[in-house]
């Protein structure tokens, strides 16, 4: 084997070690990650490739965004690296007694590497990385949704409750109203026209005469039988303006990050594929795309399966045996979207044709029926054992109804 490279890495820093072919240390130090210091490993890796004949074998563990830029400069180079998940790492270097490190760990790294058959880490293209990252951002302006929606119900229950139950919460016309009355008292002296002309502004949509005259009415009687345990001057009410709008903007934004993924994505095959399939929208199919990644690099759906966490576990020992469950390892967010894709469309299933919904009824049906999360990720193993077959192949989902021998 060639010269072996093996990183612990840090925030801003790594620990690193380098192995000859005879399994023997012949560098330790640290590589800082600026400018210099990855020039400074470049030229060590040049020195290394000149004398093997080869590139060294390089591996570190990922660690979150701060091993980003040592992975980008191996990338932007062309060095091919092994990039190992923090459990793989761990499960590999587990020894009877060792001391925890940077410097020991990056020892163990390489040492181990020799008894290991560690593949390449796959290099996806940039587009990958940019759904990724964009899904996340997604992620994450719907957890702040949450917290501010939140953060409103707490506080209309102090000035103005019966206006939550009286429209949809997550609706432009609540929240508009919200900040028009965030309290009842804010109704007072206006005439029937000003409030017609509230409910017009609250939402885009072209409501007929009759739909604004039943939503003043009912807007009237949240205000008539609310008790407040807060005046209109209090704090709290201008609390209560700030969460909507701020919900509102947060909803514009969850649009413009999905049409961004499906500007990203329009003319991507796999894309296309994902969309062929009843119940699944835009939405579901671009974050598909951005928690999978480059579903090439895998073989077989399987290895797609224990990549979401869906795979089973299966626990035995002697004449005791568990009940198999998931593994659960793999990728939650990726594993949520399938679980919620397949519930919408177990829910069209009175408007559109689906194999996965036919093969959820089948399972369910059976002399010894399986229980409904059973059913539905089996419908998720369904999908993604189809949608492997067609990526690969370039081919766009049909319903084929099943046939009855």
């Amino acid at each position: 084997m060639q010269h072996v490279i093996a990183f612990d890495v840090s925030m801003g820093t790594s620990a690193m070690v380098m192995y000859d072919r005879f399994q023997q240390c012949v560098f330790e130090g640290e590589l800082k990650h600026t400018q210099g210091g990855f020039g400074w490993l470049k030229k060590k890796i040049e020195e290394v490739t000149e004398h093997d004949g080869q590139f060294p074998e390089i591996v570190f563990e990922a660690t979150g965004v701060y091993s980003n830029g040592l992975e980008e400069f191996l990338k932007a180079q062309g060095y091919p690296y092994c990039k190992l998940n923090p459990l793989e790492a761990k499960l590999q270097m587990a020894s009877m007694r060792r001391h925890k490190t940077d410097i020991s760990d990056a020892h163990e790294l390489a040492k181990s590497h020799y008894r290991m058959n560690r593949p390449k880490t796959y290099v996806q293209e940039d587009y990958y990385a940019q759904m990724r990252s964009l899904g996340r951002y997604y992620e994450e302006i719907d957890k702040e949704i949450t917290q501010n929606s939140n953060r409103l119900h707490g506080s209309l229950q102090l000035s103005f409750s019966l206006l939550e139950q009286s429209f949809s919460r997550s609706s432009d016309l609540f929240l508009n109203l919200v900040q028009f009355f965030p309290h009842p008292d804010c109704l007072d002296g206006l005439s029937e026209e000003e409030l017609r002309r509230r409910v017009r502004q609250a939402t885009r949509k072209n409501m007929s005469v009759q739909q604004v005259d039943e939503k003043v009415i009912t807007l009237l009687k949240a205000s008539k039988g609310s008790y407040p345990s807060i005046t209109s001057g209090d704090v709290r009410c201008q609390h209560i303006k700030n969460y909507a709008r701020r919900i509102l903007e947060l909803q514009v934004q969850k649009k413009e990050v999905i049409q961004q993924m499906v500007e990203l994505s329009k003319d991507r095959v796999e894309y296309q594929v994902f969309l062929s399939f009843p119940g699944v929208g835009e939405n579901t199919a671009v974050r598909i795309i951005g928690e999978l990644g480059d579903i090439s690099r895998f073989q077989k759906a399987k290895q797609i399966n224990a990549y979401a966490g869906i795979d089973i576990h299966r626990s035995q020992s002697g004449k005791h045996e568990k009940p198999d469950t998931l593994n659960k390892r793999g990728n939650r967010r990726l594993r949520k979207i399938l679980y919620f894709m397949v519930m919408s469309m177990i829910s069209l299933r009175k408007k559109t044709q689906n194999t996965l919904v036919d093969h959820y009824d089948r399972l369910k049906k059976q002399p010894n029926g399986k229980v409904h999360k059973v059913a539905v990720i089996a419908c998720m193993n369904k999908f993604i054992r189809v949608s492997f077959h067609l990526i690969q192949h370039g081919l766009l989902y049909q319903y084929e109804p099943a046939k009855v021998s």
